[in-house]
């Protein structure tokens, strides 16, 4: 600072070595009194220097009111990949329609590669089908009728509240805080990552150019490089029936239902179908199950379906096996579902859960030489990349798996070709999550698909009765079952019929995707006492059967 500068000649206690040589040269004894005198004025003046230096810098104060502001030329951080490197004329980079998993995904995917990306959907709030009418309210009414399930099932509450008059809509109640969370955690997702959202119904005009309708009489265009469609699916709505009609739902249609009903008929007996079924049973209704196919969910090993199968009848869900309709009679106070069979069913109200569509009929798929299916879904390759160079596609609205986990990956992998990533791969290991009550889940082969491929297989099985943790929480109903190479013993499917079966599977796809072999589950220490020690009873049951 501004103290002054010691001299070389003067010692570490401050004392003036000149004036005590010359005072020993002279024979006289140094005068303590002025040494300490003169020491402790040079002290004040440097104490001094240093206080007038310490006003003269004061610190800027910085005033958020004035006009000050601190900007730097291009909005990309210096170490971003992006600008110079994308030649091109378009506003943007790319443009992503749809804001739900698989949009989420690359538009982010996107973002971090550098790109200047924009998000357009016509929801006020980000998130898409899956956040706001599929899998997220779903899967939350779910679970509010499980806990009522298991409250009214615990023998410490003798009086168990009476909730077979509660209307669905009040159930609700649980689901739509979750949504609100959703919509909120997503939101931040987006401004985190400086990404323009654009609420809005899109339109290809040509390849490179979009006209967004913002509101009835508002219109925008855009300019993009690349564009990846990820605008979802929606219930699959037959001509013949009358979704206006307060008793006609669909799975999006039936969370805004308001009134009690005694018994209610679930046309389509896929995942959505039997996800209802256990909902609905669960809150007290009768429910008539119809299934155009010979048994529930028929791509499942077929223990796992038997089993769902078995539960259901024992809930009281009444399932009619390879039916069709012919015609729904509907009424003010009831609807009566005609079967081709010739049977009818009278009810309260009916469900419709027989497939879903691309919503891709507004795209005007035509300007640019696309065209989807009969379900609105659009074909892609590998890459995901449509019959357009520049146009990709992802999630539900390219059909298969059609599941949220699934979307989220897939709109990854697909801006991750778009940008030329030499690790990119598409989606292949996707475990199937079923929300019914008990859950269900599985990755792999199925006991038929191994049988009719002649390869020499072996199971072990677990049935959660037997695990101390099932027994605690009061889970009697479930088995894991390992099929494995009996010779190898490598891992070729895991399936899972009981709750958390959509948490535990994890372990085995790791396991899995590792390559190990059963012996991992043999050797490895779990957790005791939980869910997954059902792998090492699994695995040393399936041991047992080999010789």
């Amino acid at each position: 600072m501004g103290s002054k500068p010691i001299s070389d000649a003067t010692n570490d206690t401050g004392k003036d070595t000149h004036t005590e040589v010359s005072n020993k040269e002279s024979g006289r004894a140094p005068n303590p009194e002025h040494t300490e005198g003169k020491n402790k004025k040079e002290r004040i003046e440097q104490t001094h220097e240093q206080v007038t230096d310490d006003i003269m810098h004061h610190p800027d104060l910085v005033n958020p009111l004035d006009d000050t502001r601190i900007d730097i030329k291009s909005g990309f951080s210096k170490d971003s990949k992006r600008l110079k490197n994308d030649k091109h004329e378009f506003e943007y980079d790319a443009v992503v329609l749809g804001a739900g998993p698989a949009g989420e995904a690359a538009a982010m995917k996107l973002s971090k590669s550098g790109k200047k990306v924009v998000v357009i959907d016509p929801r006020e709030q980000v998130g898409g089908n899956s956040t706001h009418v599929g899998t997220i309210p779903s899967k939350a009414l779910r679970q509010s009728v499980f806990n009522l399930i298991n409250f009214r099932r615990d023998p410490m509450f003798t009086k168990a509240m009476d909730y077979e008059q509660v209307p669905l809509n009040i159930v609700l109640a649980k689901a739509r805080q979750v949504i609100r969370n959703q919509v909120t955690t997503h939101a931040r997702f987006y401004e985190r990552n400086r990404i323009e959202v654009i609420q809005g119904w899109a339109n290809f005009i040509d390849a490179h150019t979009l006209r967004i309708e913002i509101d009835e009489n508002t219109f925008e265009t855009i300019t993009f490089n690349k564009a990846i469609i990820t605008v979802g699916s929606r219930p699959y709505r037959p001509e013949i029936l009358d979704f206006d009609h307060p008793r006609v739902f669909d799975s999006d249609k039936i969370l805004q239902m308001d009134y009690v009903v005694r018994k209610i008929i679930i046309y389509g007996a896929g995942v959505i179908g039997c996800e209802y079924a256990s909902i609905f049973t669960g809150l007290g209704y009768k429910v008539d199950l119809i299934n155009n196919q010979n048994k529930l969910l028929s791509y499942l090993d077929s223990e796992i379906s038997d089993a769902l199968a078995h539960d259901f009848r024992q809930f009281g869900v009444v399932i009619r096996n390879n039916e069709e309709i012919d015609h729904l009679e509907t009424h003010d106070d009831c609807v009566i579902l005609h079967l081709k069979s010739g049977k009818k069913i009278k009810s309260d109200a009916i469900l419709w859960s027989n497939g879903r569509s691309g919503n891709t009929e507004s795209l005007n798929l035509e300007a640019v030489g696309l065209e989807a299916n009969s379900r609105g879904q659009l074909k892609v390759d590998d890459t995901y990349c449509t019959g357009v160079d520049n146009i990709y596609a992802a999630g539900d609205v390219i059909g298969w798996p059609s599941l949220a986990s699934a979307a989220y990956d897939q709109g990854r992998c697909a801006a991750a070709f778009m940008v030329g990533d030499s690790d990119a791969e598409p989606v292949s290991s996707v475990p199937t999550g079923i929300y019914t009550i008990p859950e269900i889940s599985s990755i792999g082969k199925t006991e038929q698909e191994l049988t009719d491929a002649k390869v020499p297989y072996e199971v072990g099985q677990a049935f959660f009765k037997h695990l101390a943790r099932a027994q605690i929480i009061g889970e009697r109903s479930g088995v894991l079952k390992i099929l494995f190479h009996r010779e190898t013993l490598e891992i070729l499917g895991i399936h899972c019929y009981g709750n958390h079966a959509s948490e535990i599977i994890h372990i085995g796809q790791a396991v899995m995707k590792c390559n190990a072999t059963l012996e991992y589950f043999v050797n490895t220490t779990f957790n005791y006492p939980t869910m997954a020690e059902a792998y090492r009873v699994a695995a040393l049951n399936g041991l047992n059967r080999v010789f």
